[in-house]
């Protein structure tokens, strides 16, 4: 899941990039409303996390834009506003959940989880495939009923082919779900992080299929489905 984590000052912004990251999300963190807008306008994101006391504006402005161009992606603003009014006017403008600063990054997490988890929306709590599951939350996995290590790259690729069993992903859509705009992408950067998860896979004796489609991308099937 990726999300546009909107914040400008730099030591929140970072610390809660990574905490986001470790809760196994793909996290591109920016610092005012012009970025924020250009990053929008350049990838797709799962949700956004939102601050409203921006340098060159107010977070406000952005979400009606955004809510005004048809985007429907979960917005959770981010702030140290805490007035009543504040919130109900935030929320009548087109926000999704409201959290007010200081905040535990467990909550956020879970929140943004569960804005995930509506109707309409793609995030479940746990996801299974013949004999692998994942548990989205506490971000483990199993094989057979036991657990596996997995890296946090690793781990997120699964969950995108278990979001889609049977479903072929580009290396373009793979790219897009699970790095962010400054993270490091050579040419043969997913066909290493498709081996690694073919060889975990196999390792933990799953039955599962991770196929190579050459010219079209990879799927992950069950072949005894």
């Amino acid at each position: 899941m990726r999300v546009l984590l909107v914040e400008d000052n730099e030591r929140l912004r970072e610390l809660t990039r990574k905490q986001l990251q470790d809760a196994g999300f793909a996290v591109d963190a920016v610092g005012d409303l012009a970025a924020a807008d250009a990053a929008a306008r350049t990838a797709i994101f799962d949700a956004i996390v939102l601050d409203l006391g921006l340098p060159d504006g107010d977070g406000g402005d952005f979400l009606r834009a955004l809510r005004a161009g048809g985007a429907a992606m979960p917005v959770l603003v981010l702030t140290a506003r805490d007035r009543l009014d504040d919130r109900v006017r935030h929320l009548d403008a087109g926000a999704d959940d409201y959290l007010v600063k200081p905040f535990a990054a467990a909550e956020l997490a879970a929140r943004l989880r569960a804005l995930l988890r509506r109707p309409g929306q793609t995030l479940t709590d746990r996801l299974t495939l013949g004999d692998v599951a994942l548990d989205v939350g506490a971000r483990s996995v199993e094989i057979g009923g036991h657990k596996v290590a997995l890296a946090r790259r690793e781990t997120a690729l699964l969950e995108l082919f278990l979001r889609r069993p049977g479903r072929v992903a580009t290396k373009a859509e793979i790219e897009r779900a699970i790095y962010a705009f400054d993270d490091e992408v050579t040419g043969n950067t997913i066909e290493v992080l498709i081996h690694r998860l073919r060889k975990r896979l196999s390792d933990g004796g799953s039955r599962l299929s991770l196929e190579t489609l050459r010219g079209i991308g990879y799927m992950l099937r069950d072949p005894s489905a």
